[in-house]
């Protein structure tokens, strides 16, 4: 039997409406995208972990650090379609979409993510959820909800609180783990991928700003893993001072 082969793709835009030029801002003496493939190729199911990026910028600080890159079209909607265009030649079965600016991403949930895929044809994609225990989260548009069937399935994703607690308050139910936040890393076949953005955006999609719906208006399967929560990542400049403070306090730096 042919052994699966799984790619890690980081799609890193130089652009950033609340942190321009966040992914070369700098971690504790290298940028903020070179920490994160560090720690993605912690990963032992990743063959590979490639930069796709619109930036010849971005591209330069990944290679300085022998990260290949790979310089795609500036016009994507999303970074599915630049990882998409970026493993369109490659040979992958299985491709994981981690966003660059995680640099304490759970190298572990990489490989969970993988192993599912791998055990489970029928599935085309996999993701990860984290149970939600603070009651601001659950009304947080920013939070986004994922609701799952029998096996891990999901039936939907939502910026909406989701399920509705007809009878309770919904703060009543965060012990029993009832609400999952979404959270963004994504692992597809390669394949489905492909297919994936050669159709046009749902209604669905457009109205919630979540491209996982274009995968379930397709009729895709996927796989939702639950996972502890995991370090924040960086989306604000504050959000940088605090992943220095973790990163000194976790490495022993003093930079």
């Amino acid at each position: 039997m042919k052994a699966i082969k799984a790619i890690g793709v980081i799609p890193a835009r130089y652009g950033s409406t609340r942190f321009p030029a966040k992914m070369l801002a700098d971690l504790c003496g290298k940028p903020l995208v070179v920490r994160t493939v560090e720690r993605v190729r912690q990963a032992r199911s990743l063959s590979e972990v490639l930069l796709a990026t619109d930036d010849e910028r971005i591209a330069e600080a990944a290679r300085a650090e022998n990260i290949p890159a790979v310089l795609t079209r500036a016009d994507h909607p999303s970074g599915t379609d630049r990882i998409a265009e970026a493993v369109s030649g490659t040979d992958a079965d299985i491709v994981v979409n981690i966003q660059g600016d995680e640099p304490f991403m759970d190298a572990s949930l990489i490989d969970a993510l993988v192993e599912r895929m791998a055990a489970s044809p029928e599935v085309e994609m996999a993701t990860a959820a984290t149970p939600i225990r603070d009651a601001a989260e659950l009304h947080a548009p920013s939070v986004v909800k994922v609701v799952c069937g029998l096996g891990g399935r999901a039936l939907y994703f939502s910026r909406s609180l989701i399920p509705f607690a007809r009878d309770v308050a919904p703060e009543t139910l965060l012990d029993r783990e009832l609400y999952l936040r979404h959270l963004g890393i994504y692992a597809y076949r390669r394949d489905f991928l492909l297919k994936l953005v050669s159709h046009p955006p749902h209604l669905l999609e457009e109205t919630e700003k979540l491209e996982q719906l274009r995968a379930l208006a397709l009729g895709a399967t996927i796989a939702v893993l639950k996972t502890d929560q995991p370090a924040p990542g960086v989306d604000t400049p504050a959000d940088l001072d605090a992943a220095r403070k973790f990163y000194q306090a976790r490495t022993g730096e003093s930079k």
